[in-house]
């Protein structure tokens, strides 16, 4: 039993209800006396024309009834489903693709080619096998929520925004996978989380364009809204630069690749967030501009860090922001600020004078390098802030009794609790804070298995963590469950040879399957792990 307790499904309640309510023709009637659903609305009964006809090409039993249909087998799971009588819906070459309006034309194409269907964009008239899209304002819903009606011989799927839409034609692609029919009655699906991530960590292992574009392509049908690429760190920058081309890695992605995968991003409602890491790892960027790495009190370089005491990082490091806030048009910008290794010794301030000088002279005689550092993430934020993203940060970026405090719109991207001074993600949620769920301990797919980490399974996703568990395997409180906005399952290249791309997508398939179930519904799934996974490997 997980911590939000077995949901009863409305649409089992509903089933069980038409059940008790329905009168089946006995056998030997007329053939235009068909079993309904008993509501005696007599809209879209099996008895309509539409249905009869689809009556033949269904082959129905002797009795002309259907049973009850069944809820789609679709990953995420869906919300809520009311069941009817009636033979469903299956794709056919005669069947149109029609939308209500013109903002639905890629939705449309997209889901005719997958389903080999004739796109016929907007009609008026209506006709037996169409699917029709349409964007229907709801005051207070969900954008991503949507409606999918199978009723006589034809699917309208509905949603107050295009990516409702989209998601209701995510779950009927699934619906008629391998010959499947998209069962008679209404789907009501909404997620439960707004943000559903992948972070795909390119610096230090490249993934060429071709690659990103297949996750994208998964992560679509999945009903992810995210990827997040870490591009830059100590090992490599990975994209290129017009501002700084100085630092960009020899295999790099240019920036027409990006804009291609931006848009097929955007075709499939993922929005691509960038991360420049900073003030650590930053190795790529140092090792362009030696005399912007920090040093200790000895003058030994310390890795990835660069000097936040010389205006000079600031203005490189701004230089890059800007150039890549113009390139991604996302509402999302990371800035990483984990790790800054000033922060790591005992004694910041007599193991880096230069920092504690730069601090007192910023804050005042009691100003430390935490403050110094705090200043530093709140200056790239307002830079990002500047092009309307809104930055997030991983947690250890964010310093204990400072007197300096990270500014209110910066969201916390919490992963680990190993750092110096770690704190609960209860000190964050209660002071207000928003937070997006990387639980190292589930989420982390880290290449060669370094340090304590161990590949993640979908099994164990699936059985045991939920966004509300966000550090270790303890759940906060019900009552912050508002403040955690998703999650992210995140792939990282320590050791960038242990896999190969085929490999790494192999090996996160059903994590991410597993992942964004429980995004989209944290309660206990209603499949069994075994039928997850057989799901899941029939839907690949």
């Amino acid at each position: 039993m997980s911590q939000y307790g077995r949901r009863t499904p409305a649409h089992k309640v509903r089933q069980r209800a038409v059940i008790a309510g329905t009168v089946v023709a006995a056998l030997g009637v007329g053939v235009g006396l068909w079993a309904t659903d008993g509501d005696g609305d007599g809209d879209g009964g099996p008895g309509t024309p539409a249905a009869r006809s689809s009556e033949k090409a269904a082959a129905p039993s002797p009795s002309r009834s259907y049973p009850l249909s069944q809820e789609p087998r679709t990953i995420p799971a869906v919300r809520e489903h009311t069941p009817a009588r009636g033979p469903g819906w299956q794709p056919a070459e005669d069947h149109r693709v029609i939308v209500a309006d013109a903002s639905l034309a890629d939705e449309g194409r997209l889901i005719a080619g997958e389903l080999g269907l004739t796109y016929a964009g907007e009609k008026d008239d209506e006709r037996a096998g169409d699917l029709l899209l349409d964007v229907r304002q709801d005051k207070g819903a969900d954008p991503e929520s949507y409606t999918m009606t199978v009723r006589d011989g034809r699917v309208t799927v509905t949603g107050p925004a295009e990516a409702g839409v989209y998601y209701g034609t995510r779950t009927l692609k699934q619906a008629v996978d391998g010959g499947g029919t998209a069962p008679e009655g209404e789907v009501k699906d909404e997620p439960a989380k707004e943000r559903r991530g992948f972070m795909l960590d390119i610096a230090r292992k490249h993934y060429d364009a071709d690659w990103i574009k297949d996750r994208i392509r998964e992560l679509g049908d999945l009903k992810f809204n995210e990827l997040g690429l870490h591009f830059s760190d100590d090992q490599a920058f990975r994209i290129e630069s017009d501002s700084h081309p100085e630092v960009v890695s020899e295999d790099h992605l240019t920036k027409a690749e990006v804009k291609e995968i931006i848009d097929l991003a955007a075709s499939r409602h993922i929005t691509v967030v960038p991360e420049i890491d900073s003030p650590g790892h930053l190795g790529a960027v140092i090792a362009a501009h030696p005399d912007l790495q920090l040093r200790n009190a000895q003058g030994t370089p310390t890795r990835g860090a660069i000097d936040i005491s010389k205006p000079e990082a600031a203005e490189i490091v701004d230089d890059l922001l800007n150039e890549y806030a113009d390139l991604f048009p996302g509402s999302q910008f990371h800035l990483g600020a984990d790790e800054y290794q000033a922060l790591v010794v005992p004694d910041p301030e007599a193991s880096y004078p230069d920092l504690a000088a730069a601090a007192r002279e910023a804050y005042g005689s009691g100003g430390t390098v935490a403050d110094l550092t705090t200043g530093w993430l709140n200056g790239r934020a307002e830079t990002v802030m500047a092009h309307d993203r809104t930055p997030r940060a991983w947690n250890d970026g964010f310093f204990k009794d400072t007197s300096v405090e990270p500014l209110k719109e910066i969201k916390v991207a919490y992963w680990t609790g190993k750092e110096i001074g770690a704190r609960q993600p209860t000190e964050y949620l209660s002071a207000g804070r928003e937070v997006i769920n990387y639980n190292d301990e589930f989420l982390y797919y880290v290449l060669g298995e370094p340090q304590t980490f161990v590949y993640p399974t979908g099994e164990r996703i699936y059985e045991q963590w939920t966004p509300r568990v966000i550090r270790g395997t303890t759940a906060v409180d019900a009552k912050y469950d508002d403040q955690i906005l998703g999650g992210s399952f995140a792939v990282w290249g320590d050791i960038p040879s242990a896999q190969t791309q085929a490999q790494v997508a192999d090996g996160i398939r059903l994590p991410l399957a597993a992942t964004v179930q429980k995004l989209w519904d944290p309660g206990e799934p209603e499949l069994s792990w075994a039928d997850f996974k057989a799901l899941a490997n029939r839907l690949d």
